[in-house]
C-alpha cells in the first residue's frame, strides 16, 4: 500500500513535503508510539501510510477508523486499521480495548486523526476527541507525538501535501495531568506545530522542506507536447515544472 499511495500521490499531487523542523524525534524510542494528527483532508490516510512506511518502516501501524467508512474502503483493515463507531459510548469502549491491545506491543504504532471529523486546517480551536486523551493511562511506557497536516496550491497544477512532527510527549507526564488538562496540553502542542508549519506553508518555499514524494510537472497533454517538441527544435532542455525548485532559490538568493 505504501507502493501504491506513492504511486497515486505522484499521479495527483505535486509533493509530499516534511518540514526540515519537523522530523520526528522518536525513531529509536523503546515502547510505543501514538502520533495524533489533524484532519483536513481525505488526503490523510494516504499521507499517513507514506509517513508510516518512508519513516518507521520496521513499527506496526494500526490506526482507528470510522466503522462505516472502513466498511466502503475495506482494504485498509488490511493494513492495520481497526473499526469504531464514532457515534455512540459503545464505539469509545470498542477504541480503548483496542488501543489497549495494541499499546501492549513495544514495536506498535498509532496513528490518530485526534478531531474525529473532517475540518479546516485553520480552525481554532481544534476540538480533539477525549478520547486520545485516555490512552496514556493504557501505556504508560508510550510516546506522544503531534503530528500537522496541511495542504497547499504552490507553484504547480498539483497541490502540496505538508507534515510536520512536533516534540514528543511523554506518557508519564501526561498521566500526571487531570484528564481535561491533559487533553488542553495534547491539543496545545498540536496547535503550535500547525502554527509553525502553516508560516512555512504561506512562505512557498521549498528550501524549509525535505520532498519525500516528487509529482509529475507540467500540465500535460497535448499541450506539454507542444512544449517538449519546441525544446527540441531549440535545443532546449525540456522542463515541464512551472517553475523549478533551482530558480526559486535563486530567486530567494537574490532578494535583499
Amino acid at each position: 500500500m505504501v507502493g501504491y499511495f506513492d504511486r497515486f500521490l505522484r499521479r495527483h499531487m505535486n509533493a509530499l513535503r516534511l518540514a526540515r523542523w519537523g522530523v520526528p524525534d522518536c525513531a529509536g524510542h523503546p515502547g510505543p508510539v501514538v502520533v495524533y494528527c489533524n484532519h483536513p483532508a481525505w488526503w490523510d490516510a494516504a499521507v499517513v501510510i507514506l509517513l508510516a512506511g518512508r519513516l518507521f518502516p520496521k513499527r506496526a501501524s494500526y490506526a482507528p477508523f470510522d466503522a462505516r467508512m472502513l466498511a466502503r474502503y475495506a482494504i485498509f483493515a488490511r493494513i492495520g486499521a481497526f473499526p469504531v463507531d464514532l457515534d455512540s459510548a459503545r464505539g469509545a469502549a470498542q477504541f480503548l480495548r483496542s488501543s489497549r491491545n495494541i499499546l501492549a506491543q513495544p514495536d506498535a504504532m498509532m496513528w490518530i486523526t485526534a478531531q474525529g471529523r473532517f475540518a479546516d486546517v485553520r480552525a481554532r480551536p481544534l476540538d480533539l476527541r477525549g478520547g486520545v486523551a485516555r490512552l496514556p493511562e493504557l501505556g504508560p511506557d508510550t510516546l506522544f507525538v503531534p503530528l500537522a497536516l496541511d495542504y497547499a496550491f504552490w507553484e504547480e497544477r498539483g497541490a502540496e501535501a505538508c507534515a510536520a512532527f512536533g516534540a514528543p510527549i511523554r506518557a508519564c507526564d501526561l498521566q500526571a495531568l487531570p484528564r481535561p488538562e491533559r487533553l488542553a496540553r495534547m491539543e496545545e502542542a498540536l496547535t503550535a506545530t500547525l502554527d509553525r508549519l502553516a508560516a512555512d506553508v504561506i512562505a512557498r518555499d521549498p528550501a524549509r522542506f525535505t520532498a519525500l514524494v516528487s509529482g509529475a510537472k507540467g500540465v500535460g497533454g497535448v499541450y506539454d507536447w507542444g512544449r517538449r517538441l519546441r525544446a527540441a527544435l531549440t535545443g532546449r532542455r525540456f522542463e515541464p515544472a512551472h517553475r523549478v525548485e533551482e530558480d526559486l532559490l535563486r530567486e530567494k538568493d537574490r532578494t535583499p
